[in-house]
């Protein structure tokens, strides 16, 4: 056997000009990192870059993905590289597999640099589908723009990159693989750990496990359906839920990983979530939940299939919050939501005298805000939910939160959240996705509609749609001023905000791979009747988004991809 040390070669590339990483990452087709020489290698050669070589020097690092196919790949070129570049211990999650939100546990539990995270979310998977790479700071959250900018930057200018290629690791054996490279003093190594367990004993000291074992699994217990969609929270589901708070087996469906997610859309909106809405219609099950591939995503499902919208979802937490202990303990510092998001939240933050935070559409955004000890609790409409317990959306969360706060109140899920709105009035909240926009035709409506209602005129107009008439207040492309750097997001989406609180959002999604997706909101708050239709209600300001953006005429669509 040869045990000499292992070689580190530095290997001549070419850049590419397309490895901008988004807030999400660099996501794109499997086959685009498997036929491009060295594109793998050259974004993560980028990230290596981007940190400080006396930082990464014997320094830990995080990895862990979702499972979906390339993933095992992907996961043994990063150690190779990260060997090369001077990391001295990796920890990765049993078989490269560890949710996104037990990724941002362990950076944080083991004062990490940094994490790689695999996965391109809620996207496809398989050798057709999506594949991504994030990487995480210290501090447990995504980059934020200086960091993503200078991995970009490197990208661009790329010519060698370090790599190990005799480094093989065991991802399938939990424990220790120490490795000897030459001109390394200290050996390489590399731990396989439990990807659940630092995890699960951080959420037992959230919330009252003795209460919610209770509930699931007493006398009288509550029914529910959970539906890890083939993805990385699987696991999870069946340790925490089923073996430690006692739900029947049968209560976790879709809980083995898989590459191509069984052939599923890994998104937890009940459009793709069809086993679990089918599941829940005939009321056997009192609650429902299905999360995203990589576990920081949710949605909420009562009996019969109620459906909970990811707005009214955390201004329901927010109105309870003090029924999880975490927060008797800790306190509640602020409340913070994405700026498309309802504006449910702010009527709690109001009536409760919590600031209240509108930010652009990133969770780096809500993380500057914890870290300065300003922010406890979050949300997003794209099914994304936390706290301040670690810096990403986190699935498994919000489920314990509503599990919490239901244990608590002795209500079911439909008569919790219809009390909310008896006792705050409701936003409607519903957004069109167009899918596959021509990117020019896309850019020009935005930049004319931006002209359109920026005009000084435009504000007072009225706008008449049957019994309806909504008077514009305000109307203004946003921008957010970080309060804790002061830094300034510019156009970061367009808002109609109309005297009644009812607004019209628009913006360009920057995670489609074959064109531009025009994303438009409606949020239309109505204090009285709160028990109407959503599709009914909101049909007044789609009129009016559609006719004041001539959506249909200037990109040929005649309707949306995805309601949601």
């Amino acid at each position: 056997m040869d045990n000499s040390p292992l070689q580190v070669l530095t290997v001549p590339t070419a850049p590419y000009p397309d490895q901008r990483p988004s807030t999400n990452g660099l996501r794109r087709k499997v086959y685009v990192f498997q036929s491009r020489r060295n594109y793998l290698h050259n974004f993560i050669q980028s990230v290596f870059s981007s940190i400080d070589l006396r930082d990464r020097q014997g320094s830990t690092m995080v990895v862990g993905g979702d499972g979906r196919f390339f993933n095992r790949t992907a996961t043994q070129v990063i150690v190779q590289m990260a060997a090369a570049n001077g990391v001295g211990r990796l920890i990765i999650g049993h078989h490269g597999i560890m949710s996104t939100p037990a990724v941002s546990c362990m950076i944080r539990k083991c004062k990490a640099i940094g994490g790689i995270v695999l996965t391109a979310s809620h996207n496809p998977g398989g050798p057709d589908g999506d594949f991504g790479i994030k990487f995480n700071t210290a501090n447990g959250g995504p980059a934020n723009e200086a960091v993503t900018n200078k991995i970009f930057q490197i990208s661009r200018t790329i010519e060698e990159f370090a790599t190990c290629p005799g480094l093989q690791v065991d991802l399938t054996t939990m424990g220790k693989q120490t490795f000897d490279l030459e001109n390394k003093f200290k050996p390489f190594t590399v731990e396989i750990v439990d990807s659940v367990e630092s995890y699960a004993n951080m959420l037992r000291n959230i919330f009252d496990f003795a209460a919610l074992k209770e509930l699931l699994s007493g006398k009288n217990h509550f029914k529910i359906r959970l539906d890890a969609l083939h993805g990385a929270v699987g696991p999870y589901v069946r340790r925490i839920l089923c073996v430690e708070l006692g739900c029947p087996a049968s209560s976790a469906i879709n809980c083995v990983p898989k590459e191509d997610f069984g052939g599923q859309h890994p998104d937890p909106n009940p459009i793709y979530a069809t086993d679990l809405v089918d599941s829940m219609r005939d009321g056997q099950y009192d609650f429902g939940a299905a999360f995203d591939a990589d576990g920081d995503q949710n949605t909420i499902l009562g009996k019969h299939g109620f459906f909970v919208t990811p707005s009214d979802s955390v201004a329901v937490i927010a109105d309870n919050i003090f029924c999880i202990p975490y927060f008797q303990h800790a306190g509640v510092r602020g409340f913070a939501r994405t700026m498309p998001t309802s504006a449910a939240l702010d009527r709690v933050a109001k009536a409760t005298k919590i600031e209240l935070y509108e930010t652009p559409t990133a969770w780096k955004f809500f993380g500057n805000l914890m870290d300065a000890g300003m922010l406890s609790l979050c949300g997003e409409e794209s099914f994304g939910t936390g706290g301040d317990h670690i810096r990403e959306k986190d699935g498994l969360w919000a489920v314990l939160a509503w599990l919490s706060i239901l244990a608590t109140r002795k209500k079911s899920v439909e008569d919790l959240v219809k009390d909310h709105w008896l006792k705050y009035g409701r936003n409607y909240f519903t957004r069109y996705d167009y899918e596959n926009v021509d990117i020019d035709a896309a850019c020009e409506m935005m930049e004319d509609l931006e002209i359109t209602i920026t005009d000084k005129t435009f504000v007072r107009q009225r706008f008449a749609v049957e019994d309806k008439i909504y008077q514009v207040e305000k109307a203004d492309s946003f921008e957010y001023a970080d309060p804790v750097d002061g830094t300034i997001s510019r156009n970061q989406g367009l808002r109609i905000i109309f005297s009644d609180g009812s607004r019209i959002i628009y913006r360009l999604s920057g995670t489609s791979f074959d064109g531009a997706t025009v994303q438009i909101y409606l949020d239309s708050y109505e204090k009285e009747h709160v028990f109407g239709d959503a599709q009914v209600m909101l049909a007044p300001l789609a009129t009016i988004a559609l006719k004041i953006s001539q959506l249909h005429h200037r990109t040929g669509r005649t309707g949306p991809s995805v309601i949601i």
